[in-house]
């Protein structure tokens, strides 16, 4: 299906001003439909209206006022997503934080929200169980509720208020609150859900983690926002993925690269059967041997995106109706606009490389409780600095070179970690890779590899030396190649590089 032309204006006229709208208006055109489904459960849009207006109620009977914000530790559910509806609906900031994360980092994260109600979807996740538990959370059914933050002072309403409190993974360590309006996320779930042609019958997967932009805006609302259904999984198995695909009816899939390496070490070359109509990968950089080998299995184009949480997220993303060849992220969606500047903030001209910046209805408020950092990224003229760099094609399609923060420079040349995980990555026994700068005694940066390899087909340090000798300059080439069994990963599977 070759999705219509969006007329942005009207979309933006037409908006809601919150986004538990998007079930309520669903449960309005077709009340039976399902909505969402998990392990042996399932729910309609009229069920998913009940179970949030109930939710709403237990909120507000626990002191949960507009402005406040309602920390939401858990891993995908129904019970998940109707709490962040909940949340919509007493007009109250939902922080969604993955249960996975330690419990001084979920600490850190409810301190620096000054969140009024911490609640665990403890029913589906062990680990939100004790971290309730170590909160002094008493049980509610599915859930688990801490005790109220009577010193939490609400955020004032002002016509654009704050739906989700999303923290960063951070590349730095250093996660960020990143405020996204209602606005923000009803504009990114109509347009992702119009340019992908969603319709009723479809029936996505909904294993990346909520609690990611990717995650919440892009599969759950822009499937909601079609009135499809959304099959929700709480974690990512590489035989959960190949069962879904094959078994269950999908024709949706959308992932991170590093979920289709995985399925392609479990499928090991062989096609799957499925009900597909096209994949989308997202969230980190796509090359282009896992993209042909993913296309060979899945028999349907591997369509590529590009975003980042302060976008919520989308940016760009390649059309249904133009699939492609390479690895470009596509052109900007309909409403967005992007410049490619140098370091005087000037327009760079033709394919030349140059730092990307956005401006759109999709574009953050700011960093929460963060002014200084708020300024650096959103500049003059409504403009957001993504802090990476990219380069148009020649019809105008954009490809991402890298991020300037992990810009390595060796002996006077810049090394981009991107280029250099393309090649390794290519190897038919890497599965994923991760290029990081560590600085030398001689003040060079020294280019270190870390490599999951494929367990399959175990390759040498020696040999992914050969490899990257025949295809990097000498200045790219790794010095040093850790193989590791796994790459440390976010829930959302994207992998953190400060850890390494």
């Amino acid at each position: 299906m070759i999705p219509d032309p969006i007329d942005v204006p009207a979309l933006l006229a037409s908006l809601p001003a919150r986004i538990d709208a998007i079930p309520r208006q669903a449960a309005a055109r077709t009340p039976d439909a399902p909505a969402l489904c998990e392990a042996g459960r399932s729910i309609s849009y009229a069920g998913l209206v009940a179970e949030v207006d109930t939710y709403a109620a237990l909120l507000r009977t626990r002191g949960v006022r507009p402005g406040d914000r309602v920390l939401l530790v858990g891993e995908n559910c129904i019970d998940q997503v109707a709490l962040i509806f909940a949340a919509s609906t007493l007009g109250a900031w939902i922080v969604n934080v993955n249960a996975r994360l330690s419990a001084p980092e979920i600490e850190a994260i409810g301190a620096h929200a000054g969140a009024r109600l911490a609640l665990y979807t403890a029913a589906v996740s062990p680990d939100a169980a004790a971290h309730a538990a170590r909160a002094g959370a008493v049980a509610h059914g599915a859930l688990m509720i801490g005790p109220l933050n009577e010193t939490c002072l609400p955020e004032p309403v002002d016509g654009q208020e704050v739906a989700a409190l999303v923290y960063t993974t951070g590349t730095t360590g250093q996660p960020k609150g990143v405020m996204l309006s209602h606005r923000n996320l009803l504009f990114v779930a109509r347009v992702s859900s119009r340019l992908r042609g969603l319709v009723p019958q479809d029936r996505a997967w909904g294993v990346l983690p909520i609690s990611h932009v990717y995650g919440l805006t892009s599969v759950l609302l822009g499937t909601l926002c079609a009135g499809a259904c959304l099959q929700l999984a709480p974690r990512f198995t590489p035989a959960g993925m190949l069962e879904a695909i094959r078994d269950d009816g999908l024709t949706i899939v959308q992932g991170v690269p590093a979920m289709y390496a995985r399925l392609l070490e479990l499928a090991q070359g062989t096609p799957l059967r499925s009900h597909l109509r096209f994949a989308y990968a997202g969230g980190s950089p796509l090359d282009p041997d896992l993209k042909g080998r993913v296309e060979a299995v899945l028999g349907v184009p591997l369509h590529n995106g590009y975003g980042l949480t302060e976008a919520a997220p989308t940016v760009s993303q390649t059309r249904l109706d133009a699939p492609r060849k390479d690895t470009s992220v596509g052109l900007p969606i309909p409403g967005v606009e992007v410049r490619l500047v140098d370091g005087a903030g000037r327009e760079v001209e033709g394919d030349a490389e140059g730092a990307l910046w956005v401006r759109g209805p999709n574009v953050m408020r700011g960093y929460y409780r963060a002014p200084e950092a708020s300024a650096a990224a959103l500049l003059p003229g409504a403009w957001l600095d993504t802090g990476d760099v990219a380069r148009r094609g020649p019809d105008g399609a954009l490809f991402i070179v890298g991020r300037h923060k992990e810009l390595i420079i060796r002996s006077g040349f810049k090394v981009y970690p991107l280029e250099v995980e393309t090649v390794l990555n290519a190897h038919p026994g890497v599965t994923q890779s991760a290029v990081v700068g560590r600085p030398a005694p001689d003040g060079n940066e020294e280019v270190v590899a870390f490599v999951q390899p494929d367990p399959r087909a175990l390759p040498s340090v020696d040999a992914l030396r050969d490899w990257a000798a025949a295809r990097l300059a000498p200045y790219k080439r790794p010095g040093r190649i850790v193989l590791m069994d796994a790459l440390p990963a976010a829930a959302s599977g994207k992998i953190l590089k400060h850890a390494l």
